[in-house]
């Protein structure tokens, strides 16, 4: 008998507001899709096999050995991957049903064909659309692939695999749109997975802090992306400011109060559908970086960075997004006539205008609807 092909399209994100201090208790940030996607092609087989032709990865098996899977390749890229299908197959056999073998293949578009990649969030996409295949492939023994599940058994596997984040990334490739997000403790999670909790019990709980709420932005917001040409290393910019944090806590405290204030009143001015004041919102966030980065001698703003901001902040307002130090800048426009002159004058400056727009779906099927919200 036949058996249905699940086409799987996950996007990737940007941040817009709140980088650093979405990672403390406290913080909060805003974190949008965007319209490049991974895609996924999933089927249950006869086998277990994987293949990863962008990675240098193909055929790849696995089979289960006394509760464990064990792959036929191992190497530093695979590991995402690998621990996203373990936590998959752990969640199953939690759930009291049995793992069926099937084939995944993924082809992601967030970096360009030359091999330019523009940090729009590959690795938390790619392990999205692995989790979503891998739900959608057990739906006829009864899973119900919803987004929470996703991003909860996303979460779990990011933090499997690296230990810490926000997981904002995540949360933008699995729902969707613009998000609000606050992320859950990050100390309850690994404790409960250093004392190897059960993965489906795990999942049914409500994870402390956590807070996630789609936003609209103003139907006459634009937002712009330009990429500086240079990639950055986020681990080795959070480790400065995590100094920072330990020898000067009132400064780090202070950042972490100022970028709170102007991503809750950036959700205002959506809310309000007030460009302008979405705007001051941003290059208030904007200021509160520059402080942290110039405190914690962290190059957040690049020389490119900041002459993407300038040319931003003459027609609208602009800031870095992510962990800054390279990658892409972002920018906020009311009009088509500035969002046109902004990426021009960037073309001069040498950064390169991205033509992407916020992806509304988040991990869906393609051409077959929509994941289940509940």
């Amino acid at each position: 008998m036949d058996t249905p092909l699940f086409e799987i399209r996950v996007p990737g994100k940007l941040f817009i507001a709140g980088e650093y201090a979405v990672l403390e208790p406290e913080g909060q940030c805003i974190v949008a899709a965007v319209d490049r996607y991974v895609y996924a092609k999933a089927q249950v087989s006869g086998r277990n096999h994987v293949d990863l032709p962008q990675l240098g990865h193909s055929a790849i098996t696995w089979e289960e050995l006394d509760g464990r899977l064990l792959f036929s390749e191992n190497a530093p890229k695979l590991t995402f991957i690998q621990n996203a299908i373990t936590i998959c197959h752990q969640y199953i056999s939690g759930a009291g049903l049995k793992s069926v073998p099937f084939t995944l293949s993924i082809h992601s578009e967030l970096d360009d064909v030359s091999g330019k990649k523009y940090g729009l969030g590959s690795s938390a996409a790619v392990v999205v659309a692995v989790i979503t295949s891998v739900l959608r492939c057990h739906e006829n023994v009864g899973i119900k692939p919803t987004k929470e599940l996703i991003y909860k058994l996303a979460s779990i596997a990011h933090f499997v695999t690296q230990g810490n984040g926000s997981c904002a990334d995540i949360a933008a490739s699995t729902f969707g749109g613009w998000v609000h997000y606050r992320t859950f403790d990050a100390e309850w999670l690994l404790g409960h997975l250093q004392n190897e909790a059960d993965i489906y019990s795990l999942v049914q709980e409500d994870w402390p802090g956590l807070q996630l709420n789609a936003v609209t932005a103003p139907k006459n917001l634009l937002l712009c992306v330009g990429w500086t040409g240079s990639e950055m290393s986020t681990s080795k910019m959070i480790v400065k400011i995590q100094q920072l944090q330990n020898n000067k806590p009132h400064l780090f405290d202070a950042f972490i109060q100022e970028s709170s204030v102007a991503v809750s009143s950036m959700v205002q001015d959506f809310a309000d559908g007030n460009v302008r004041a979405a705007m001051q919102s941003l290059t208030r966030n904007r200021l509160a970086l520059m402080q942290l980065g110039n405190e914690a001698n962290a190059e957040i703003e690049t020389p490119k960075l900041k002459e993407l901001i300038r040319i931003a902040d003459r027609y609208g307002a602009g800031k870095t997004s992510g962990a800054g130090g390279g990658d892409c800048g972002i920018a906020f426009m009311d009009s088509m006539e500035n969002a046109a002159a902004v990426k021009t004058e960037w073309k001069l400056a040498q950064i390169e205008p991205l033509d992407l727009s916020v992806s509304i779906d988040g991990a869906c099927l393609i051409g077959k609807g929509k994941l289940t919200d509940d």
